[in-house]
């Protein structure tokens, strides 16, 4: 047999494995209050700071694409050892979502230390953020374990840079398209309006380069179909944004969502799901992390 067939099929099996040992009722005998608090915590963060709903969406894509569901993007580096929060891709990924998760596992460390994992934790974070503020639900199944090692450069070899579809990008993503055009000026194909207000809003990007926009200019604080609405109008904040509307490969799934906003709650439930079963760890590929932040062993890498 084919040895890279064999290498796929081992990841196969090793992937449904993870799966069996995963339920919806996880929690429900060891942490039965976990989804309440979870909730509870992210509500309030939710109402004081509205930009935490879109952070965390983007922290458990940047987690799950690199590497599996693992919480790995949560670890803090150390004068020992570099994280992923290090990696170039990951340094616009918002503060107030790192303290979402933190103080939703303060209060899980309280009702039931050493439990609820914190891989679990951001999963349900995000499905939960996005149901707050008007997207769908979808169910999850839990018992995730958190992973052992986190490293600077796996994020910027796998993420794709400056093309994410979630709320908030730092300006330095999207400065070469309102200030590097044709003479100079914004990108011909943007929106002209809308260039003039981040050419206003982004002026001093150098000095400050975590100046953020929100990519959705229309219903920035809701989970909705407007994405791809602003497409047709010419109100994509990245290139890679308009270029969905431009290619002819992926217009037609622009018009669908823009023009049916169930179909993309369902397109993007089904694929949350099925993200969130990426690369999940369990057994000795594991631990249930203390503090999300953090090794309950000390630094690693």
């Amino acid at each position: 047999m084919d040895t890279h067939l064999v290498v796929v099929l081992a990841l196969l099996a090793a992937a449904a494995a993870a799966e069996a040992k995963m339920s919806a009722d996880y929690y429900s005998k060891t942490c039965p209050r976990a989804d309440r608090i979870i909730a509870d915590v992210l509500a309030q963060k939710q109402i004081s700071n509205p930009t935490t709903a879109a952070g965390v969406l983007r922290l458990f894509f940047h987690d799950c694409f690199v590497g599996g569901c693992d919480a790995s993007v949560l670890v803090a580096s150390t004068a020992a050892a570099r994280s992923e929060r290090d990696a170039d891709v990951n340094l616009s990924l918002p503060g107030d979502a790192f303290d979402a998760l933190a103080r939703a596992k303060a209060a899980l460390e309280v009702e039931c230390p050493g439990v609820v994992s914190c891989a679990d934790l951001l999963a349900v974070a995000a499905r939960d953020l996005v149901t707050m503020t008007g997207g769908p639900y979808y169910p999850l199944r839990l018992g995730r374990k958190d992973g052992l090692s986190s490293s600077p450069s796996a994020p910027d070899a796998e993420i794709p840079h400056a093309n994410l579809t979630v709320s908030r990008l730092v300006a330095r993503e999207f400065a070469a398209r309102i200030y590097g055009g044709g003479g100079g000026g914004a990108d011909p194909t943007m929106n002209p309006a809308l260039a003039k207000r981040l050419q206003e809003a982004c002026r001093d990007y150098r000095r400050g380069p975590t100046i953020a926009a929100f990519n959705d200019v229309m219903t920035p604080g809701r989970f909705d179909n407007m994405y791809f609405v602003n497409l047709r109008r010419g109100l994509g904040l990245l290139a890679t944004d308009q270029e969905l509307y431009g290619d002819a490969r992926t217009r037609p799934h622009v018009e669908r969502y823009a023009a049916n906003e169930t179909a993309f709650f369902a397109d993007f439930a089904r694929a949350a799901r099925r993200l969130s079963h990426h690369g999940v760890k369990n057994g000795a590929n594991g631990e249930v992390r203390r503090r999300c932040d953090a090794y309950n062993g000390g630094p690693r890498g």
